[in-house]
């Protein structure tokens, strides 16, 4: 009902409490229904407010958290709002707790389809993107994530890629990239080479569709392999935690490592990857190379006469081209040692080719001697020799497109492929109309090594992959001018806490992502080899979509009448067709996108992020679907009559059988406790669920358990419980991260309330607002559980408070475990094979006893708990 306050009353508060009184909150409203109306005047009042996370570079105490950052493609659609909703809860978590948190946002803004979009309408992509990100940028803002702003930056930015050339040039420096001629995967449709890892699993390009087509092409790569077997052994790293399947597919990208790659030039001028087992085969002077006969070198004119340079052996290895070898799973190329194995003297005989003279008896070469040698020499002379799979290749990043980073190298026909100059860096995009009228003159410059005046730059751009490889290290300080990164920054701030995104980048973006950090710490430039600490690969947003059965076509809902929805069955409304009903991932052509900016003008912004992060674990796909909107509809309007009625029960005088409440009763003491531990509980739910497993949906059912406890919380004991206070509060902070505005309109109209029982609580800050109060902790005599498991099965729970609770070690809890008789008796047949020991400070302590049963002969007696311990 309507708040009403008596005029005497009025009159009164308004001498106490002046013209804030009036207000009853920072925004002055006193209705008691929440509208969508009120929603929308509460974020105007505090967006501004809210939507600012700073982050102090000189203190310590830091927690990075990254969600990856939005290409600009014009609009934020609904998995945006999922996944920033969920990086700004876990960032204003942390910074309730006292962390010194960093939440920066940018653009990943080169690649194609912002240049297809620019050519189709006219414009320079530069021009589009700008627009773009602004228009993207504008929305971001009205989802009131606390992002640091400050630290914005685009990969677009010659201010940005001036360090991906850096980057290059480190890489190539090192060895690491290289140009080599290779039959490469072309898409017509978009007229540029991709990547092995951008091609499906039908040969079709990831991006337009099109069929692949083959192209011999001379092309830039960078030598991830030479990294394989270090970034396959840093998925077992202990700091890697929620990785959960991903390191399975990173792990099956990468192969198991049995083999060495080289790289070994051909009379044919390009490189040419041999992979094997034995490199010490590389030192038999009768090695010879069988290619598949459907290689892209057969076709080649002087394919009968092409030979491979040997620098191991200093022979001239001749090449066969033909099917019989046998050849490792994966290779088209096989390295044949006639004076190791015996299938390839055979081999060799089947050929004819000729023995050297003296190896007719044989040749003793001491293996282990001679791979050391091949190794050491490979390393020296940067043409491979490292651990790597025969499935894994290096990586394409030569696109032949004008939207992305330049390829910092000039051609020169007398000293043929020279790097820029760090001090020239960067090479600037050129000018597009320029380059496509007077090409010629827009790519000729100067060598930098001979000066020769008709040398020309570079017309490959880089893969975005490349962009984004190496961006969370420049985030910490984007105008950084001294390096690539600061340094300083990066070894106080790295690795990054948490790492959100979805599944989709698992793979190819994780695995560069990976290499470029474990290439930079390798340099001194990165504390840590792993980048990401944890990961959170969030689901989908699905949308229903409508397909007419037979032809497919997808069509609207508003064309369709739903016949049984848990059935799925519906039809067309026009010719009663049958029609399908599916949840597929948000799309415009499917008629199934939702508008995040029509979710926020109709809900508002609170309600939308509540509802992006209700329901399901964020790692789940999420079903949208206005079903599902009551329940945080109902938990607000809950919330919104939870304060009202508060702030009437402390602010109106002289209700009936309120004068004579007995605040030390037995029975008001038994109302007082079971908020005690409703708040402890539901704190503790809240708290676990934000910290250490990111179940978000499972906070909010924490937090409306809470809630329920509030509103079964009679009148009087609102009016006087100091333990109804704290809970009330508790609830309001806890709700802070996920709806900001909406929280800080509850504590604002909650801090006002004249009869402050707990006024001089610590745990409170009254003057300040909800987002700079402390996290709500567990008090410390509140019984906590230390629960015991053996073979993964719950034995039983044994309640310590929680000051001691934080306290307990491994040996404590083993002690406490053989104190207890439910787990001594269950024990006393068989043998503890290992344990181990996690504590939750302020949540619970686990106790892991693995056991293995012991065989007993029938003469045997049951051995004791102390001879079970001590075995």
């Amino acid at each position: 009902m309507q708040l009403l306050l008596r005029a005497g009353v009025l009159q009164h508060f308004k001498h106490f409490y002046g013209r804030r009184f009036l207000t009853q909150s920072a925004t002055g409203i006193e209705v008691s229904e929440l509208t969508n109306d009120v929603k929308h005047e509460i974020e105007s009042h505090w967006r501004t407010q809210v939507s600012q996370g700073q982050f102090d570079p000189a203190r310590n105490d830091k927690f990075y958290v990254l969600s990856m950052f939005p290409y600009p493609s014009g609009t934020l659609h609904m998995g945006h709002v999922r996944v920033y909703a969920i990086s700004d809860t876990v960032a204003r978590f942390h910074r309730m707790c006292g962390q010194n948190v960093f939440q920066p946002i940018g653009w990943d803004a080169f690649g194609l389809p912002a240049e297809n979009a620019a050519i189709q309408r006219g414009v320079e992509p530069a021009e589009w993107t700008d627009a773009n990100i602004a228009q993207m940028k504008k929305q971001l803002q009205a989802l009131s994530c606390s992002f640091d702003w400050k630290h914005e930056m685009s990969t677009c930015s010659p201010e940005y890629y001036k360090w991906t050339q850096k980057l290059f040039l480190m890489l190539y420096n090192k060895g690491l990239a290289y140009q080599n001629e290779a039959l490469v995967n072309w898409d017509p449709v978009d007229n540029t080479v991709l990547a092995d890892e951008q091609v499906d699993a039908n040969g079709c390009s990831w991006r337009s569709g099109a069929k692949v087509q083959k192209k011999l092409l001379n092309q830039w790569f960078i030598r991830t392999t030479a990294y394989a077997k270090a970034l396959l052994d840093g998925l077992e790293d202990p700091t890697l935690q929620d990785w959960r399947d991903i390191i399975n597919l990173q792990r099956h990208w990468i192969g198991d490592c049995d083999g060495y790659a080289f790289q070994l030039l051909t009379s044919a001028t390009n490189y040419l990857r041999i992979w094997t087992r034995n490199p010490e085969h590389l030192k038999d002077p009768n090695s010879f190379i069988v290619i598949k006969q459907n290689h892209y070198l057969s076709k080649l004119s002087n394919a009968s006469r092409l030979t491979v340079e040997n620098p191991f052996a200093g022979t001239i290895i001749p090449v066969i081209f033909s099917d019989q070898a046998n050849f490792p799973e994966h290779c088209d190329v096989y390295l044949a040692a006639p004076s190791f194995r015996e299938q390839d003297k055979e081999l060799q005989e089947t050929f004819g080719l000729a023995f050297f003279a003296h190896t007719k008896t044989s040749i003793a070469i001491d293996a282990k001697l001679a791979r050391e040698e091949v190794l050491e020499a490979a390393t020296r002379l940067k043409i491979g020799g490292y651990r790597v799979s025969s499935k894994l290749q290096d990586w394409l990043i030569s696109r032949q497109r004008y939207w992305g980073t330049p390829i910092p190298i000039i051609h020169c026909k007398k000293c043929g492929a020279i790097p820029v100059p760090e001090d020239q860096l960067p090479v600037v995009l050129p000018d597009k109309k320029f380059l496509e009228t007077q090409r010629e003159e827009a790519l000729r410059c100067t060598c930098p090594n001979c000066g020769d005046t008709e040398a020309k730059r570079e017309t490959d751009t880089m893969d975005t992959f490349v962009d984004s490889s190496w961006y969370y290290l420049r985030f910490l300080d984007p105008s950084y001018t001294g390096d690539i990164v600061n340094k300083e920054l990066v070894q106080k701030c790295m690795p990054v806490d948490l790492y959100i995104g979805g599944k989709e980048h698992a793979v190819l973006h994780l695995y560069y992502a990976r290499f470029v950090n474990h290439f930079l710490h390798s340099c001194g430039l990165s504390p840590t080899p792993e980048p990401f600490s944890r990961l959170l690969v969030q689901g989908m947003v699905m949308g229903r979509s409508f397909r007419v059965k037979g032809s497919g076509r997808y069509i609207k809902e508003d064309e369709v009448e739903i016949v049984n929805a848990k059935k799925n069955q519906a039809r067309l409304k026009e010719t009663k067709e049958p029609v399908v009903m599916t949840w597929e991932k948000m799309s415009k052509s499917k008629f199934n996108g939702v508008d995040p900016t029509d979710m926020f003008k109709e809900y508002g912004t609170d309600t939308t992020r509540l509802i992006s992060l209700a329901d399901v674990a964020p790692t789940s796909h999420r079903n949208w679907s206005s079903a599902t909107f009551p329940g945080i509809l109902n938990w607000q309007k809950r919330l919104w009559l939870t304060l009202n009625d508060f702030y009437a029960a402390r602010t109106v005088v002289g209700d009936a059988g309120m004068e004579n409440v007995d605040t030390q009763s037995k029975a008001f003491q038994v109302e007082d406790d079971k908020l005690f531990d409703a708040r402890n509980f539901y704190v503790k739910g809240a708290t676990f669920n934000y910290r250490h497993t990111h179940q978000l949906s499972v906070a909010i059912s924490k937090m409306q358990g809470l809630t329920n406890s509030l509103r079964r919380t009679p009148k009087h004991i609102v009016r006087f419980s100091p333990q109804y206070e704290r809970a009330l509060a508790s609830q309001i902070i806890m709700l802070a991260p996920m709806a900001p505005h909406f929280a800080s309109e509850l504590w604002s109209k909650f801090v006002t309330v004249p009869h402050r029982l707990n006024a001089s609580t610590p745990e409170l800050q009254w003057e300040r607002d909800v987002l700079a109060q402390r996290w709500p902790n567990i008090d410390a005599d509140y019984k906590l559980d230390l629960t015991i498991k053996v073979n993964g099965f719950e034995n039983c729970a044994i309640k310590v408070a929680r000051s001691n609770l934080d306290r307990i070690t491994h040996n404590d809890a083993m002690d406490i475990a053989f104190n207890t008789a439910s787990v001594t008796s269950y024990l006393t047949d068989k043998k503890i094979r290992t344990t181990n020991f996690v504590l939750y400070p302020g949540i619970e302590a686990i106790l892991n006893i693995y056991v293995d049963k012991i065989k007993q002969s029938s003469a045997q007696t049951t051995n004791s708990d102390e001879e079970i311990v001590n075995k």
